[in-house]
């Protein structure tokens, strides 16, 4: 029982730091890519037709309620 196959076990270690630095390296390109992405939908139309979108939604609820309802209810 005293005989361990350590031939079974040789170069996992190495095996696992390749592993690691081929993840970090394909996350790194995954984000770069996503990056280039962003940037060229902000150039084109769409992404400038979003982006007004989004700004007058904001001019929009921050001039919306000024402490007035949204609903009134009258009666009679």
């Amino acid at each position: 029982m005293g005989l361990w196959c350590f031939s079974c076990f040789d170069g996992g270690d190495e095996r696992r730091e390749e592993e690691k630095l081929a993840s970090i390296e394909a996350r790194a390109k995954a984000a770069e890519a996503a990056q280039k992405r962003q940037e060229d939908f902000e150039k084109s139309a769409a992404g400038r037709a979003a982006r007004a979108q989004l700004q007058g939604m904001a001019k929009q609820s921050a001039n919306a309620n000024q402490g007035e309802p949204v609903l009134k209810w009258q009666m009679g």
